[in-house]
C-alpha cells in the first residue's frame, strides 16, 4: 500500500508485522496475553538528520526494510484505515535480513 505521508527529519513510518499465534511447542496464545510486535516493515523514510555543521546525515533504514525496534518506541497513528508507528531512527535496534 502506498501511503501519502512523508516523515520529517530522522523519522520512519513503520507497519508492525504480526507475530505467530502459537509458540514453538504448539500452545496457542490468546489475544489478551499477546504483546505488541517489535518488528515492522518500513513504509516511508524521512530525509535524515543534520549534524552540528548543518550537513545532512542520510538514513540507514530504507523503505521496505524489516526492522527491530524498541518496545515502547514511537507514536501510534492510523492512516488510511491501517495502524502505523512513527519512530525515530534512534529507536531502531537492527535491520533484519
Amino acid at each position: 500500500m502506498a501511503i501519502k505521508v512523508r516523515p520529517l527529519h530522522n523519522r520512519l513510518i513503520v507497519q508492525r508485522l504480526d507475530e505467530d499465534e502459537k509458540t514453538r511447542g504448539g500452545i496457542i496464545i490468546p489475544d489478551t496475553a499477546k504483546e505488541k510486535p517489535q518488528q515492522g516493515r518500513v513504509e516511508a523514510v524521512g530525509p535524515g538528520r543534520r549534524d552540528e555543521k548543518g550537513n545532512l546525515i542520510a538514513m540507514e533504514a530504507q523503505k521496505g526494510d524489516r526492522v527491530l525496534f524498541s518496545k515502547y518506541a514511537g507514536t501510534e497513528v492510523k492512516l488510511e484505515g491501517d495502524d502505523y508507528l512513527i519512530i525515530s531512527e534512534d529507536d531502531v535496534l537492527a535491520i533484519l535480513e
